[in-house]
C-alpha cells in the first residue's frame, strides 16, 4: 500500500474518532462538512450525464436537515418531504424547462446526501431524545462546551454515553467489514461478487460479513443486550450486507458517469463518497435497530 494511501487512512481515522468521541455540535459539523463536500462529488456526477440538478438549493436545505436533527431529531422526518417539495418548486421556476431526470436527481441528492446522513447526527446526538429505555441523564450529557464530550476515564467505556458506544459499534462493524473484505479479498479472492464492482469478489464479502458479524456480537455481549447472541448477529449481519449495498450503490453511480473515483479531494483513495458510501445506508438501519428492536426485547 502507498505511504500516501496509509498516511491519507491514519489522518482520517484520527479525525473521524475525534469527531465520534467529542460528539455534539463538534460531530454535527463535522458531518455537515463531510456532507456538502460529498454531495459536490454527487453533482459532478450528475452533472457528467448532462443533467442539470437543482445543486445549491439541495447543498442548502441538506444542511438544514443535519442541523434540525441535531436540535431536534423528530422533527427531522417532518422536514425531509418539506425540503423535497421546496427543490422542486426551484426547479419550476428556472428559466429552462426543467427534465424528470434534472428532479429526480435532486431528490435522491437530498435523500442519498443529506437525509440519510441524518440519521448519523440523530444517532450520536440525538440518540436520548428518541430512546424510552435510555436514560435521558446519561446520554446527553457533555463536559465540554457546545454539547461536546470527553471521557474523565477509559477504564470502563460502560460510563459512556449510550449513543457513543451505539455509534462506535456501528462504525466498529463497518471497519471490520472493509478491512475483512479487502484483506481476505487480495489473498483470497477468485469469485467475482458483481458487473459493478470488478474488484470485490464474494470471498471478500463473506469475510467482511464475518467482520462485521464478531464486532457487532462483542458489543452486544459487553454492552449487555437482551439475547445479546441474536441481536450482535443480527446486527452484524445487517450492518454488513447494507454497508456492502452502500459500496456497490456508490459504484454503480460512478460506472454510470463513466469515472473511476468520485473524486480526488482525499489523496490515494479518492473521493469523500469512495470513502463514506459504506456509511449512507447503514445509519437509519442502526438508529431504527436500537431505537424500535431493542425496546421490543427489554
Amino acid at each position: 500500500m502507498p505511504w500516501t494511501r496509509i498516511i491519507t487512512t491514519i489522518i482520517a481515522i484520527a479525525l473521524a474518532l475525534g469527531m465520534l468521541i467529542i460528539g455534539g455540535w463538534y460531530f454535527t459539523l463535522g458531518l455537515c462538512i463531510i456532507v456538502f463536500l460529498g454531495q459536490l462529488e454527487y453533482f459532478q456526477l450528475v452533472r457528467a450525464k448532462g443533467i442539470a440538478p437543482a445543486a445549491k438549493t439541495t447543498l442548502v436545505v441538506s444542511q438544514l436537515l443535519l442541523v434540525i436533527a441535531a436540535i431536534a431529531p423528530h422533527l427531522t422526518d417532518a422536514l425531509f418531504p418539506l425540503t423535497g417539495a421546496l427543490i422542486c418548486f426551484y426547479l419550476l421556476f428556472q428559466p429552462k424547462l426543467a427534465t424528470i431526470a434534472d428532479i429526480s436527481t435532486s431528490i435522491l441528492g437530498l435523500f442519498y446526501g443529506g437525509y440519510l446522513p441524518s440519521y448519523w447526527v440523530r444517532l450520536r446526538v440525538g440518540l436520548a431524545q428518541s430512546v424510552p429505555t435510555v436514560d435521558i441523564a446519561s446520554s446527553n450529557f457533555s463536559n465540554l462546551s457546545l454539547m461536546g464530550y470527553w471521557p474523565e476515564s477509559w477504564v470502563e467505556p460502560k460510563l459512556f454515553p449510550p449513543a457513543l458506544t451505539v455509534t462506535f459499534l456501528a462504525f466498529g462493524c463497518i471497519w471490520a467489514a472493509d478491512i475483512g473484505a479487502y484483506i481476505m479479498g487480495k489473498w483470497l479472492g477468485k469469485t467475482r461478487l458483481s458487473d459493478i464492482s470488478p474488484k470485490k469478489t464474494v470471498e471478500g464479502a463473506i469475510f467482511g460479513l464475518l467482520g462485521s458479524i464478531l464486532i457487532a456480537e462483542l458489543g452486544a455481549w459487553y454492552l449487555e443486550w437482551p439475547y445479546w447472541y441474536m441481536t450482535g448477529m443480527l446486527l452484524g449481519v445487517l450492518i454488513g450486507i447494507v454497508s456492502l449495498l452502500g459500496d456497490l450503490t456508490e459504484s454503480m453511480m460512478k460506472r454510470d458517469a463513466g469515472v473511476k473515483d468520485s473524486g480526488q479531494l482525499i489523496p490515494g483513495h479518492g473521493g469523500i463518497l469512495d470513502r463514506t458510501d459504506s456509511y449512507v445506508f447503514t445509519a437509519p438501519l442502526v438508529y431504527y435497530f436500537v431505537t424500535l428492536f431493542l425496546p421490543l426485547l427489554q
